[in-house]
């Protein structure tokens, strides 16, 4: 049985006191008074089990809010009874098919109320909206439920249609009670779920024998990108490989026969024939998996508009059993969709497919996956994107978030989608308050200022907002000193106002974490300052400052806290960021030889990283297992840095590190070569490290390449690594360059 976090508001009985207040006019209608209820429920015979089971949690929550137990009947009375309407209606004037599948109407007549479906369905969405709209409870999150206390439930005149415009509503959430409530959908009815090449033409069980079946890039067959879709005999592998799936799953409608998660088409001439002709890689997959569908007519086929093929073909349509699922994940997330010059080429594919299909399932994605407990501040957003794909006829909608609830505001973005989902046009505002009054009570109005005064601060400065982003590119905008010690000083005041609860001051506690992470990064950053995380002591030695050495312990004991299992989408626990944090401190207060001495590079660094300024191999601030922070890439080329030490020094070791990121195009350097020179101009070779990190390892990965006892004398180091260039054949990048990024270069 779930457990639920039961809460019950200061402001609740204000609230509710005052509802009453108002619905107790001639027309109300008393469903319980002092604790007893005159009402039965009329249930018809031939109801479901699924609609037993509905009518069952109303009678459940009218007790649990009054104390009042409601019978159920099978025999219908005049008045005082909640009557179950299905595939029917009391109502002469309502056309039960235009309730379709999830729509419902309640309505009040004759002191009886009804509850009118055309559905199961429907009925149990218009369950939970009574219990939510007329009753007053609250699911804010699975464990976070609101029932209200009193013996009189008092309903005004009630004729509520509703019929939402969007039929299928996903999350990334798989609790069936928050589902329900929500009125959520699930790809259960999917027996293959995206991505789908690579599980319907394995390349470890057809590559050795047959790499004319998987997509050639610059020339090569590779295994690890897509599929050659103009070969007849891969056509016929996905069908036959389908028939024997679909016949395992029989209850399955919708089959995915999409490309993988890489990013370049195949490269053959007969399909890139087929794309020029369609002006779009699109064309190749569509006409693809239009033959697909024709072959099973009575399931529905989907594919992905997805990066390389996210734009329409020019005449191709897809079939009438064919579904596209077109992705927005390259989209700014500062501006509506509509409003934003950048996302103006996704504009146009919205529109261009609309026009070829009304089959669309739009897959939108709502948080930010490389730093998920960091600034987001999208939620303005939300609703005028959700209408946009309404206005352009998409009835089927995917926001993809987590499915836990963790990162930042996850609980309440997830809910203001959940509200959007079914009703495009509710009161954002209302619902937000409504919200964080429920879930962070009298430290409510402070939350709400730090959201609009952040949501105002990146409106004014013009920036966007990426899904793979980072804070500390904000740092001159709506993350600058100046508003971080405004979001400081608000979330001050909301922990002052719930220091005696608890459960509320852990939530604000959680809710502050982004604000937290965005000062330790910009402080790592920062390196030595008044923002950054170290000064120099009287002998010039850098130490970490005290204040941040605390906060990344209350940063990471309050992540654990909040159950939050890592910081971005593929891992860096709480524990591994403490470490590796720790590691950078440690690291980057070390004296060596090399320290603050000129660099000269060979060829320059990319701009895109550190901007590619070449004192990061010089001035003692050590890289972490994030790129972007304090290492110098280099894209498809060797790198050769030679460090000037001034004068003449004794050397005993030198000591680098490279990272590996692969999912980042970034690479081990095949071997890195160590040289001095007492001139600069004559060097004899010290030592050679040759890489021994599997090209193949995942996640972040930092390695040493040091060598030891020289015991030469030296002016001049150097050091060179030897980049594989380009990403091997198995890799989803395959033929596209690869980085090396290289750290401090330490002499001792």
């Amino acid at each position: 049985m779930k457990k639920y976090l039961i809460i019950f508001l200061w402001l609740s009985g204000f609230i509710l006191s005052s509802a009453i207040s108002v619905l107790c006019g001639a027309d109300s209608l008393y469903l319980v008074k002092n604790g007893v209820s005159p009402y039965s429920i009329y249930l018809p015979a031939d109801a479901s089990a699924m609609t037993a089971a509905n009518v069952d949690t109303l009678r459940r929550y009218i007790h649990d809010i009054s104390g009042a137990d409601l019978p159920v009947t099978g025999v219908i009375q005049e008045s005082k009874q909640i009557v179950i309407e299905l595939g029917q209606s009391h109502d002469p004037g309502l056309h039960i098919e235009t309730l379709h599948n999830d729509g419902f109407l309640i309505s009040t007549q004759s002191e009886n109320l009804f509850l009118t479906a055309n559905s199961d369905y429907g009925l149990k969405n218009a369950i939970y909206t009574f219990i939510e709209s007329y009753l007053g409870c609250r699911l804010y999150s699975p464990t976070v439920l609101f029932i209200p206390k009193r013996s009189n439930i008092v309903l005004p005149e009630i004729y509520d249609k509703q019929v939402p415009p969007i039929t299928f509503r996903m999350q990334d959430i798989h609790d069936p009670s928050y589902i329900a409530w929500h009125k959520l959908n699930t790809h259960d009815d999917f027996g293959l779920f995206v991505h789908t090449f690579k599980v319907l033409v394995p390349p470890e069980k057809y590559f050795n024998e047959h790499p004319e079946y998987f997509s050639m890039l610059k020339g090569i067959r590779t295994p690890n990108g897509q599929l050659c879709l103009s070969n007849p005999d891969v056509y016929r592998i996905v069908t036959d490989e389908l028939r024997r799936l679909m016949k395992a799953k029989p209850e399955a409608r919708f089959w995915s026969v999409s490309q993988n998660d890489t990013y370049i088409p195949c490269e053959c001439d007969a399909c890139r024939a087929i794309d020029s002709i369609e002006e779009s890689p699109s064309g190749s997959i569509l006409s693809f998996v239009n033959r697909v569908a024709d072959e099973f007519p009575d399931m529905t086929i989907s594919t992905l508009a997805y990066q390389y093929s996210r734009s329409a073909p020019k005449h191709l349509k897809p079939g009438p059993n064919v579904n596209i699922m077109l992705c927005s994940i390259e989209c700014n997330r500062s501006q509506p969709l509509a409003e934003d010059p950048s996302s103006a080429s996704f504009v146009k594919d919205v529109e261009d497919w609309g026009k070829l299909t009304n089959n669309i399932f739009l897959w939108d994605y709502v948080i930010q996956y490389r730093n998920l407990v960091s600034p987001f501040p999208n939620l303005h957003i939300l609703q005028p994107n959700i209408q946009f794909f309404v206005r352009n006829g998409i009835t089927t909608v995917f926001e993809q978030g987590l499915p836990s609830f963790y990162g930042e505001f996850a609980e309440l973005r997830i809910y203001l989608l959940a509200k959007l989902l079914w009703n495009p046009n509710i009161s954002v505002d209302s619902v937000m308050n409504d919200f964080l009054y429920g879930f962070y009570g009298k430290a409510a109005p402070h939350i709400r200022q730090y959201i609009d005064t952040m949501h105002a601060a990146l409106k004014a400065s013009g920036e966007n907002l990426d899904l793979y982003g980072y804070p500390v590119s904000s740092e001159n905008g709506y993350l600058s000193p100046a508003m971080m010690d405004t979001y400081n000083i608000l979330f001050d005041r909301a922990e002052e106002m719930v220091k005696d609860d608890a459960t509320f001051l852990s939530r604000v506690k959680t809710a502050r974490l982004p604000l937290q992470f965005a000062l330790l990064e910009q402080a790592k950053v920062s390196g030595e300052g008044v923002r950054g995380c170290f000064i120099r002591d009287k002998e010039g030695t850098l130490k970490v400052i005290h204040e941040i050495d605390t906060l990344l312990n209350t940063f990471v004991n309050q992540c654990k806290k909040a159950g939050i299992p890592k910081l971005w989408e593929h891992g860096t626990t709480p524990d591994d960021y403490l470490i590796s944090s720790r590691m950078f401190f440690k690291e980057s207060t070390k004296s060596h030889l090399a320290l603050g001495k000129s660099v000269v590079l060979e060829q320059p660094a990319s701009t895109k990283y550190h901007n590619g300024d070449i004192s990061a191999l010089t001035d003692g601030l050590r890289g972490w297992n994030d790129y972007h922070m304090h290492w110098l890439g280099f894209e498809g080329e060797d790198m050769r840095a030679t460090v000037d030490l001034d004068t003449l020094q004794t050397i005993s070791s030198i000591n680098t590190s490279f990272l590996q990121d692969i999912n980042s195009w970034v690479f081990m350097p095949l071997a890195v070569t160590f040289s001095i020179s007492e001139d600069g101009n004559n060097y004899h070779k010290v030592g050679e490290v040759k890489n021994t990190i599997p090209a193949d390892t995942n996640g972040a990965v930092i390695a040493p390449f040091n060598i030891s006892s020289t015991d030469s004398k030296a002016r001049y180091v150097r050091v060179e690594a030897k980049s594989m260039k380009t990403c091997p054949t198995w890799h989803k990048g395959s033929g596209g360059l690869a980085w090396i990024f290289i750290d401090e270069i330490v002499v001792q």
